[in-house]
């Protein structure tokens, strides 16, 4: 799973290249993420998520990753309409943050602060400012580094917890059959899933644990989450071909 998506060009934030750039809002367009199928989500965001999106796991590496469903095939998200907006109450944080994002700097854990600079707001005309004249940061890039900083945090939390669910060996191959209205079929592949059966049978030291860190409740999230697939089918124009998506 890619974690810059649709971040074009992120160049890490310089108080001399970038003295004189302003962040012009766009309107609340989201077109720049219409051909994302998902996003990483952190533990902190999955009840709100769960009532809009199905939460499920994608592998990243050696590691498993949950991440909310925006389409059913690749570079499809049937959350932005055509005109950009965002066809739901709740935005994943991973949407909220851009154009900014926080980057591993080398080996080290160390965090640097980029911007896309492919970003249309990207200017220096009009907006909100980054830097001040004298070359500190502006209230409004300290909002924006508060908030990544708190995501950050929460998806190393996160990862905490999918590491805990795979060393658990709770989470199983997504097998699902996605049926158009038309009739057409397709199959879901290469996504996760916590299996309820294996959950109910962990021993007592072991699901006591869960309960006690607050992660039986994201499980219990995921697991009502999927019942948002159907809605996600619904979205799909039902003129439209699925044979790539086998």
């Amino acid at each position: 799973m890619a974690t810059l998506l649709f971040y074009r060009k992120p160049v890490a934030l310089n108080k001399a290249a970038h003295k004189e750039v302003k962040i012009k809002g766009n309107g609340g367009s989201f077109a720049f993420a219409a051909k994302t199928n998902s996003v990483i989500l952190a533990g902190l965001e999955f009840t709100e998520a769960a009532k809009e999106y199905p939460i499920v796991f994608a592998a990243a590496g050696d590691k498993m990753v949950p991440v909310a469903l925006l389409g059913l095939r690749n570079e499809e998200n049937l959350l932005v309409d055509g005109e950009g907006k965002w066809d739901a109450r709740y935005i994943p944080a991973f949407v909220r943050r851009y154009p900014f994002v926080l980057a591993s700097a080398g080996e080290g854990k160390e965090m640097t602060v980029c911007i896309d600079e492919e970003f249309e707001g990207f200017n220096k005309e009009e907006g909100e400012p980054l830097f001040t004249s004298e070359g500190g940061n502006t209230p409004f890039l300290d909002g924006a580094i508060k908030f990544l900083t708190q995501y950050q945090q929460q998806y190393a939390r996160t990862e905490q917890f999918a590491a805990h669910l795979k060393g658990l060996d709770l989470l199983v191959n997504l097998t699902a059959k996605v049926e158009m209205k038309d009739g057409r079929q397709f199959a879901l592949n290469g996504l996760y899933v916590v299996d309820e059966k294996k959950l109910l049978g962990l021993d007592d030291d072991a699901a006591l644990k869960l309960y006690r860190s607050g992660e039986l409740a994201w499980v219990y999230s995921h697991l009502l989450s999927l019942g948002n697939l159907g809605r996600l089918v619904e979205r799909v124009p039902a003129a439209e071909a699925v044979d790539e998506a086998s």
